[in-house]
């Protein structure tokens, strides 16, 4: 039987994961980057894509991971939000709730406040 212990340190529970799983979160990090990856697409419109997404699955570490990498593309507000207005035109009234969030980001990330974006998407 396992023993639990606590993590010791300041090891974030990301960079934990990935101690405990090189093979999977390595994969999961190159797929990402294949992703993303200027092509007949630029990166930008790739990650407002996922930044969209992320409002419809209400993934809120998603979402601010993605805006902040939409934003250090080129992504514009406007553009944010003309790519939230197709998440919220699939979710309703709750897309409208999350797409305040990816918003809320945005501003955060413009104001110089930066994001916290330990969790899914960050490694």
């Amino acid at each position: 039987m396992a023993v639990l212990k606590s993590r010791e340190g300041t090891e974030s529970l990301s960079a934990e994961l990935a101690r405990l799983s090189p093979e999977i979160t390595a994969s999961i990090a190159r797929m990402r980057q294949a992703a993303y990856a200027p092509g007949q697409v630029p990166s930008k419109y790739k990650l407002l894509t996922a930044a969209a997404m992320s409002v419809v699955i209400r993934c809120e570490p998603c979402i601010r991971a993605y805006v902040e990498w939409a934003a250090k593309k080129g992504a514009t507000k406007e553009e944010l939000v003309e790519f939230l207005n197709v998440a919220m035109t699939m979710q309703g009234c709750p897309g409208e709730e999350w797409a305040l969030k990816a918003l809320r980001a945005y501003d955060e990330l413009i104001e110089g406040r930066g994001v916290s974006t330990d969790g899914c998407c960050t490694h």
